[in-house]
């Protein structure tokens, strides 16, 4: 009787942790992630790849004239670092969705604030930060998926591509590279910040290294950030370390 129950038992739990376990099976649009940096500037690209499965992608599935979430499932996302330009357009550091409205002989590129739309729906145009039409191109090649990529990378600009059956849609990216190399340059020529004399001066004094040295660096640091009080508290403690408590 025990040996029953015991078997009783152990196919009760095996139920029900079946009955509790998720299925896994593969998504019919997969998710990507595409990373690119262009001149100084990371992009990141998250959008769903759905494939044309022998249907007519755009003028049907993708209807002409319509705002297109650009993918499948949730709107397709693009991410970048420092403030660029799309299409012409200015556009702030951020994170947006990227919209479409596709056509036979022009498409519509918009770059938008609300992240949180399930693809299109509850779009909203005041949400617009960016807005332009391109002219798209005929493929030799047949895409069967979604495809997004960066093309013809230069140091401070690239094109992005989108390519589904034999549609291709490109426009350009602009990045700050003069301005930030310039910013380097000068950063470079004007010799080391207050903050980087500070941060010197204060690894030596916590690591008991030559307490001389972090003497001069955490004054010149002062001298340069005389409002910065946290320096000067610094400069205190090294100045007593290094038996200097009338200067302390």
């Amino acid at each position: 009787m025990i040996k029953i129950n015991t078997l009783f038992i152990a196919a009760a739990l095996a139920f029900s942790s079946n009955v509790n376990a998720q299925l896994k099976t593969p998504q019919p649009s997969p998710t990507a992630t595409l990373q690119q940096t262009v001149g100084l500037t990371d992009f990141e690209i998250i959008y769903s790849r759905p494939g044309a499965k022998e249907r007519k992608v755009f003028g049907e599935l993708v209807p002409y004239g319509e705002i297109w979430r650009t993918g499948a499932n949730s709107s397709t996302k693009i991410k970048f670092a420092d403030d660029v330009k799309i299409g012409g357009q200015a556009v702030p550091a951020g994170q947006y969705a990227l919209y479409t409205i596709p056509g036979a002989d022009k498409w519509t590129v918009i770059i938008y604030k609300g992240l949180e739309n399930w693809g299109s729906a509850g779009y909203d145009n005041t949400q617009d930060v960016a807005r332009f039409d391109v002219k798209p191109s005929k493929l030799g090649d047949k895409y069967e998926t979604f495809t997004i990529d960066f093309s013809d990378l230069e140091s401070n600009k690239a094109n992005l591509n989108l390519m589904w059956e034999n549609t291709k849609v490109s426009f350009s990216i602009e990045t700050p590279t003069d301005a930030q190399v310039e910013k380097q340059i000068e950063d470079m020529m004007a010799g080391p910040s207050a903050n980087s004399y500070f941060g010197a001066a204060r690894y030596y004094f916590e690591s008991g290294k030559d307490l001389d040295k972090a003497e001069i660096w955490v004054a010149k640091a002062v001298s340069m950030r005389p409002e910065a009080f946290w320096m000067s508290h610094v400069q205190a403690k090294i100045l007593a370390k290094n038996g200097k408590k009338q200067e302390a």
